[in-house]
């Protein structure tokens, strides 16, 4: 994409499309608000959005209607389903019939946009057995050590030592673990042993084992048979069999729940699957890359993880480092994302002034690389047409710090508040602004005073207010 990424919310609750629209906003994204099904549909015969974010439950239309709509109509613009009614039925429907993404409520702002952002670069169903060949005349191109520096930026001694084990790693088909903190660029080293092993030119599946709903886990590993359960509507084709004679990297292992993981080694010793509701063994030849942001050894003492597979797991067991361990790399790393946000947006080249990587240096990294990342990608659409992006473009006083812990306004709501906390504290900071005139304050929500007057009654049954 070479152009700024389009969204379209659609949800009947009015309140959210003010907070969706701060919230993306903030990165990089045009934002269109839609407070109905029908309505989307009008706005997309006249617009063309990267991606639409749309509630199951609404009237006159639900989102299932809309999704199907989109992938009739609009066949590379992905859908990610939100619903606050989770449960297996709705998760295999969506997603069997074309959903990027499934996600049940609650979940935290950081979060939705961390997806958002995933699915505009998780290939479509189409695109997946379209590229195929490309892929695979690709694959023979990305391979050597200046394809290795070209994906994994860094030269710090950490990165290094990494860097010379990945092709040994690599040429093996032995399972390979990697551990690290949530940001720091795991997947990009799964991809790269991937791309530098014998299997460049096979499939190379993701499967994210924390976005699943968990009872959907099994059947996204292993497929299953239509009617096996309520809400198998037809046959499913498991990662296992789609990566094979490939790669499948298990991203979030450690949240799969202790049954699969049982399944799931006998998988890696039979290197066979059988669907759910199916009699028949299928043979696979299928290496396995899994990742963690979990501490194993507490994971394993507290029962959460199985040891056994985590020895099958792990014969080749990697560490990826965190940014705070390899600060030598911030200035490659600010200067590589410079680049690939210039070239993504269509903007003139730029560099970083000396006062802003300073700043940068000198900063706490809780959130690793991809936080580095999302900074440089403001500075980048903020310093425009200039060739310099400088220290008010990355620190705008208009957004919260991104490496603060603290929330000094609504824009600058916790990364860990949910959505609803969020929408909470809109509300009573705009009563308190509005002297409590809960008109006012419906108007400067653009909400009516009976939305108000029903959160304010929800609230106060909750806890929130005496």
């Amino acid at each position: 994409m070479s152009h700024t990424p389009r969204l379209l919310f659609v949800d009947d609750e009015h309140l959210l499309h003010n907070l969706f629209e701060r919230l993306f906003s903030r990165h990089g994204f045009e934002v269109t608000c839609s407070s109905s099904a029908v309505q989307a549909i009008d706005i997309l015969a006249a617009q063309t959005f990267d991606i639409v974010v749309t509630d199951f439950m609404m009237p006159d239309m639900d989102g299932f209607s809309l999704l199907s709509h989109i992938r009739e109509r609009y066949p590379r613009t992905r859908v990610i389903m939100v619903t606050a009614h989770a449960n297996v039925q709705h998760a295999v429907r969506m997603m069997q019939h074309g959903a990027i993404d499934y996600i049940p409520k609650p979940f935290t702002a950081a979060e939705l946009v961390e997806r958002v952002q995933k699915s505009l670069n998780t290939p479509l169903p189409e695109e997946t057995q379209e590229n195929t060949s490309a892929t695979k005349q690709a694959a023979s191109v990305r391979t050597g050590q200046k394809a290795i520096d070209d994906m994994y930026v860094g030269q710090s001694e950490p990165i290094r030592r990494l860097k010379d084990m990945l092709p040994r790693v690599a040429k093996n088909r032995a399972p390979v673990f990697i551990q690290g903190a949530s940001g720091t660029g795991k997947e990009i080293l799964a991809r790269l042993i991937h791309n530098q092993s014998d299997r460049a030119s096979g499939p190379y599946l993701t499967l994210n084992c924390a976005n699943l709903p968990r009872d959907l886990v099994e059947s996204h590993l292993f497929g299953h048979r239509k009617g096996a359960f309520t809400g198998a509507v037809e046959d499913m084709t498991g990662a296992f069999e789609r990566a094979d004679g490939g790669t499948l990297l298990l991203d979030e292992i450690t949240e799969i729940d202790l049954p699969i993981q049982a399944k799931l080694l006998r998988v890696l010793q039979e290197q066979e699957v059988q669907k759910i509701g199916a009699a028949e063994i299928t043979k696979v030849n299928v290496r396995v890359v899994a990742t963690s942001n979990r501490n194993l050894s507490q994971a394993i003492a507290d029962g959460l993880f199985r040891e056994d597979l985590y020895h099958r797991l792990a014969v080749f067991p990697l560490t990826v480092p965190e940014l705070a361990e390899r600060m030598d790399d911030v200035p490659l790393l600010t200067q590589h994302f410079a680049e690939k946000y210039c070239r993504l947006y269509g903007l003139p080249a730029k560099v970083l002034s000396d006062a802003l990587l300073q700043r940068l240096l000198a900063q706490d990294w809780p959130g690793n690389v991809r936080e580095l990342e999302n900074m440089i990608q403001r500075g980048v659409l903020l310093s425009a047409d200039r060739p310099v992006v400088d220290v008010a473009d990355v620190y705008d006083s208009f957004f919260y710090n991104a490496g603060s812990r603290s929330s000094p306004s609504t824009d600058a709501a916790s990364r860990h508040d949910t959505i609803e906390e969020m929408e909470r504290h809109m509300i009573l900071e705009a009563l308190e602004e509005s002297g409590h005139n809960q008109q006012k304050a419906a108007d400067k929500l653009g909400i009516s005073a009976r939305t108000i007057r029903n959160k304010l009654k929800k609230y106060r049954e909750e806890g929130y207010l005496t």
